[in-house]
């Protein structure tokens, strides 16, 4: 009798963001993706759009390619991804995740969202069926208790597997934060990484 061989999936992480801009908070979560977690692999999904987020002064090609260089300055072993680029509008997540996971089939696709994102993450086009398919990894946010919302959510529906990064380190920081501040004069450089 013939038995195949186990062959564990590449665990794939995908950090989906618009990324606008790129800072010293969301550097620390990838380098805490590679160090810290099982992840044979660690993606950013630069999304072009987002439906909770217009009117953006920066182009997604800008953005797409400032996200490159701060990953290629920082020397993190991470992979930037320009998928939604090629996909059909409206971009929703839930598409991303059944795209890659059609032409990856050998790789288990992991989301990585913040507790914010776990707050709304039912206002999402099929923000319930993600977490039933798909793992997801929760790092701590300001303001959010992810153990939490984990629990409610839990009450309530099958879910695939969330993790929370309980570990990973809160950072009171985000890209909203410091474009709010440049348009306000406030010098925001030194939480922008150093090219």
């Amino acid at each position: 009798m013939c038995f195949k061989a186990f062959r564990r999936k590449r665990r794939v992480a995908l950090f989906f963001g618009s990324f606008n801009p790129m800072h010293n908070g969301l550097l620390a979560i990838l380098r805490y993706l590679r160090e810290h977690t099982d992840a044979n692999e660690v993606r950013v999904v630069v999304s072009p759009e987002s439906p909770f987020k217009a009117g953006n002064a920066v182009t997604a090609e800008e953005r797409l390619e400032n996200v490159r260089k701060v990953i290629a300055a920082s020397g993190l072993d991470v992979v930037v991804s320009d998928v939604e680029f090629h996909l059909e509008p409206p971009l929703y997540t839930i598409n991303t995740l059944r795209y890659l996971q059609g032409i990856e089939p050998d790789c288990r696709h992991i989301m990585v969202i913040g507790g914010d994102n776990l707050a709304s993450l039912e206002k999402w086009k099929c923000g319930p069926e993600i977490l039933e398919e798909f793992p997801v990894w929760v790092y701590p946010r300001q303001g959010y208790d992810s153990e939490a919302l984990l629990k409610e959510r839990k009450g309530r529906r099958k879910l695939r597997g969330v993790t929370i990064l309980s570990k990973a380190k809160l950072y009171d920081i985000s890209s909203t934060m410091i474009r709010e501040g440049e348009a306000k004069g406030q010098d925001m450089s030194s939480y922008r990484p150093t090219l």
